[in-house]
């Protein structure tokens, strides 16, 4: 396997995650920095979108996202008010809630909230293209080129089997920058030594009604005209 690219479904990341905890105690899992704040890590309520329906179109259209956001996002967070009590929902970050639940319906449904809550602000309207210096250079020094990244990133989302996620994250452990596919609800967000930076939903809700069963033809078109770059780069510098 590509010591760049992992493939992890949710109980692997349960797993690893134990794992390096039972080898080292003080090993973060659950009390690791919060990656997203305020109103975009809260359980009680979705967040709004960071942009208009309308204005991730032509590459996502309106109609994608207004059923994607307003009907799959949404159902999550309601979800979650039915497995959680109100206090809990008021006083836990969204990322505490996933890093604690054991494997079943609060981790998936959490799960799934927080890993929309990410991928809205992984993409942006007239985004992609190429990425600030600091970003430039951390991909560099990882995958060899901002290209290399790009076809490894684009391959393993678009080869991802079934539903899940493309993630880039940087490894705490050693700094590199590496590409990791999650099944279904799983995240980095789990694993000890993993930060998230960014992530793409390949779930086909994200893209049937633009682009059929062309799930790479979505991808790419990510890749080459969403990706948030100002979003990976503040993550980065955090």
């Amino acid at each position: 396997m590509n010591r760049r690219h992992l493939l992890l479904s949710s109980a692997a990341l349960s797993s690893l995650a134990l794992s390096a905890h039972a080898a080292n105690p003080t090993a973060p899992v659950v009390n690791k920095p919060e990656v997203l704040k305020g109103a975009e890590n809260t359980a009680r309520a979705q967040p709004p979108l960071p942009y208009a329906q309308s204005a991730l179109a032509p590459v996502i259209g309106s109609t994608t996202v207004g059923l994607h956001y307003g009907k799959h996002h949404k159902k999550y967070f309601e979800e979650l008010a039915k497995l959680l009590p109100a206090a809990t929902l008021e006083t836990d970050s969204l990322e505490s809630i996933v890093r604690a639940a054991t494997p079943g319906p609060i981790a998936n449904n959490a799960g799934q909230a927080w890993n929309h809550n990410f991928y809205w602000r992984s993409i942006a309207p007239k985004s992609g293209g190429k990425p600030p210096q600091a970003v430039r250079v951390a991909l560099e020094e990882s995958f060899g080129s901002v290209d290399a990244f790009n076809k490894e990133f684009t391959k393993t989302a678009s080869e991802h089997f079934g539903s899940g996620w493309a993630w880039l994250c940087k490894n705490q452990q050693n700094g590199k920058l590496v590409v990791v596919g999650t099944h279904d609800a799983a995240s980095p967000l789990t694993m000890a030594s993993l930060k998230p930076l960014l992530v793409v939903d390949v779930w086909e809700h994200a893209y049937y009604k633009d682009y059929s069963n062309e799930r790479e033809k979505y991808v790419t078109a990510v890749v080459d005209k969403l990706l948030n770059w100002r979003f990976v780069e503040a993550n980065l510098a955090t």
